[in-house]
């Protein structure tokens, strides 16, 4: 039976977005047959982000400034979803083993080491984005990062085992792997990359490697990946390209 592909979609922007697209009257798709349109998830984020720093900009508002409503766009946009996997994934890089290591991450309360994650992260996103350019190669390179860091999830998810038996990372990477899921993330990333010429394909290697040293350290600590993983492979790889990215535009 032919999957669904719009309900697949839209139940992808339900679990990576808070953006209203309403609810589902039958049943819905499984998570395993909807990951595939994670890095599709990106493409409405980053029009809100460059709507936003296009905005501010038209405003005569400090670059800053702009980064800043850039930035807490987003987090309003996902629900800071992947925001609180990174503080959850930082502050459980200080138990003494595996087990230790997922309980902390599953503790609601944020420690020390998420606060600074999540400082860091916000600084230094809100500063790149500043130096970002309003017109249409801002939009092209916010696009290429927000669909690179969601194809990045699915990237550690074919990589890494899941580190529990349960929760999102478990439940979305069950179905096993297969090339075909990252593909039309894949061919967007390559389709949008050459239009931003050399710092495109940097920006790629950038953010590639980034999901990389972040999936490592997953596998070394934890044996695998978690939801709280992938949030942090997300942003780390996002911020990584936005780096890149207003440093050559």
């Amino acid at each position: 039976m032919k999957r669904r592909r719009l309900p697949e979609i839209r139940l992808a922007l339900m679990l990576l977005t808070r953006l209203p697209v309403g609810q589902f009257a039958g049943t819905p798709p499984e998570i395993t047959h909807a990951r595939w349109a994670f890095p599709l998830v990106g493409l409405p984020l980053a029009l809100i982000a460059w709507a936003v720093l296009a905005g501010a900009a038209a405003l005569g508002l400090p670059p800053m400034v702009g980064g800043v409503l850039a930035v807490i766009a987003l987090v309003l946009g996902t629900g800071g979803l992947h925001h609180d996997g990174l503080a959850d994934f930082a502050d459980g890089m200080g138990g003494r083993d595996p087990e230790q290591r997922l309980a902390i991450m599953r503790d609601s309360r944020v420690g020390s080491y998420g606060v600074l994650a999540l400082i860091l992260a916000v600084v230094l996103g809100a500063a790149a984005l500043a130096a970002f350019p309003t017109g249409g190669a801002g939009l092209l390179a916010l696009t290429l990062c927000a669909v690179v860091s969601r194809l990045a999830i699915l990237m550690v998810m074919e990589w890494l085992p899941p580190a529990r038996e349960d929760g999102l990372g478990h439940l979305a990477a069950s179905a096993g792997k297969g090339n075909i899921r990252w593909f039309p993330g894949g061919l967007l990333a390559l389709l949008i990359a050459p239009f931003l010429g050399l710092p495109g394909m940097v920006a790629l290697l950038v953010m590639a490697a980034a999901a990389w040293l972040v999936g490592r350290r997953a596998k070394a600590l934890l044996g695998g990946q978690t939801g709280d993983v992938l949030g942090t492979v997300q942003l780390c790889s996002e911020i990584a390209g936005w780096v890149v990215l207003s440093a050559a535009l």
